[in-house]
C-alpha cells in the first residue's frame, strides 16, 4: 500500500478529521475535471467535489485500504454524479436542439438549457498528480475538448461512467465493476456500446487526433491570425481561416449555423455595432478568444463572449461562442478593456 493510503486509512480510523482533509484536497483538481466530463458543467463540478468529500467523510468506515484512497475517491464522486444525472436532462449545444439556421432566419430567444459548459484552461493545468503514468498527461486534451464532451452527453449516464473510468481513467474492467456495482460482462457490454454511440458523434477526423496536453504551436499561430483578422476587420482574411464546413454556435440562443457562408453573412447581419476587440485564451484545452465590444455610446470594451475553436488540418472547423455571464465569471477575465 502507498504511503498516502496508509496514511489515509490510519486517519479514517482515527477519526481526524484535519489529517482526513488534507488527504483528500490532494486530489481536489483532478476530481473536479472527472466530475465536469461526467456532467458537462463547470459550475456543478466544484459542488460535487464538495459532496465527494462530505461522503467520503460520512462513510470513512467503508474505507478498508483494499482499494487505493484515490480510487475511493473516484467511485465516491461517480456515484454523486450519477445521482445528480438521474435528475436532470442532458447538457446539450445548439446543433443537438435545433435545426441550423438560414438565411434570414430570425435571432431566437434564449434557451435555459441545460448547456454544456467550457472549463478554464488554468483550472486544468497540474488536474493529474505528478505520480500518475505519463499518458494519463497526455490524453488529457482529447478527453477534455468539447467536442468529446459534447458526443459522451449522447450516453446514458452509466455508459458515460463506464467509458470515462475505462477509457479516460485506464481503469480495468475489475475495477470499473467494482465501483460502478455492476458485473464485468455488463462492464464490458457497456463500454462495446457506449464506443459505439460516440463514433457517431465525435467529429469524423476524431481518430486522427494527437494525445497531446494543450493546444500545439501551429493552433496558437492560428488562433493570432484569427485574433488579428478580427482587429483589423479583415473578412478576407477570417474567411481563409475557416473550414468551407465550419460549424459555429451560440448558446444560449438554440442558434448555430453550418458553413463559412452563412456564419460570415450571418456575422454581417447580426453582429452587434460597435469596435470589437479579441483576447487570446484557453478553454478545454482549445485555442479561445475572449470578445470584447465597444458601443457607439460607450468609452470601454466590454466583455461580450468566450469564443473556443476547435482546428482540423490547419482551419478552424468549429466556433462554439458562449455569452452566458456566468460562464464568462469562471473565466476570470477582465469586465472592460
Amino acid at each position: 500500500m502507498a504511503n498516502d493510503d496508509a496514511a489515509a486509512a490510519a486517519a479514517v480510523r482515527a477519526g481526524d478529521e484535519s489529517a482526513f482533509a488534507s488527504l483528500v484536497e490532494r486530489h481536489r483538481r483532478e476530481l473536479r475535471v472527472h466530475c465536469y466530463r461526467m456532467l458537462g458543467a463547470f459550475a456543478d463540478s466544484e459542488d460535487l467535489v464538495q459532496e465527494t468529500f462530505l461522503r467520503a467523510w460520512r462513510s470513512r468506515g467503508g474505507f478498508e485500504a483494499r482499494s487505493t484512497f484515490r480510487a475511493w475517491l473516484y467511485r465516491i464522486a461517480t456515484n454523486a454524479c450519477l445521482d445528480v444525472l438521474a435528475q436532470r436532462p442532458r447538457r446539450v449545444l445548439p446543433y443537438d436542439v435545433a435545426p441550423a439556421a438560414g438565411s434570414g432566419t430570425a435571432l431566437p430567444l434564449p434557451m435555459d438549457g441545460p448547456w454544456l459548459e467550457p472549463c478554464p484552461d488554468h483550472l486544468l493545468s497540474g488536474a493529474v498528480p505528478a505520480d500518475q503514468a505519463p499518458d494519463a498527461v497526455l490524453v488529457a486534451k482529447e478527453t477534455i475538448e468539447l467536442a468529446f464532451l459534447a458526443a459522451i452527453q449522447h450516453l446514458p449516464p452509466r455508459q458515460r461512467a463506464v467509458l470515462i473510468m475505462r477509457d479516460v481513467l485506464g481503469w480495468s474492467a475489475s475495477d470499473t465493476a467494482g465501483s460502478l456495482d455492476l458485473s464485468v460482462a455488463a462492464v464490458k457490454s457497456a463500454l462495446q456500446r457506449a464506443r459505439s454511440t460516440l463514433r457517431r458523434h465525435l467529429p469524423r477526423s476524431r481518430l486522427e487526433w494527437g494525445s497531446v496536453a494543450g493546444a500545439t504551436a501551429e493552433e496558437r499561430v492560428l488562433l493570432r491570425r484569427y485574433v488579428d483578422a478580427h482587429r483589423r476587420g479583415d473578412g478576407d482574411a477570417l474567411a481563409a481561416l475557416l473550414s468551407e464546413d465550419v460549424r459555429v454556435s451560440f448558446p444560449p440562443l438554440p442558434l448555430w449555423v453550418d458553413g463559412r457562408d452563412s456564419f460570415i453573412a450571418g456575422s454581417k447581419e447580426f453582429a452587434d455595432a460597435g469596435e470589437y476587440r479579441y483576447v487570446e485564451t484557453g478553454a478545454n484545452l482549445q485555442p479561445a478568444a475572449a470578445v470584447y465590444l465597444r458601443r457607439p455610446s460607450d468609452t470601454v470594451f466590454r466583455l461580450l463572449a468566450l469564443e473556443v475553436l476547435r482546428i482540423e488540418k490547419g482551419r478552424i472547423a468549429e466556433i462554439v461562442d458562449f455569452n452566458d455571464p456566468a460562464v464568462l465569471a469562471a473565466f476570470g477575465l477582465a469586465p472592460a478593456l
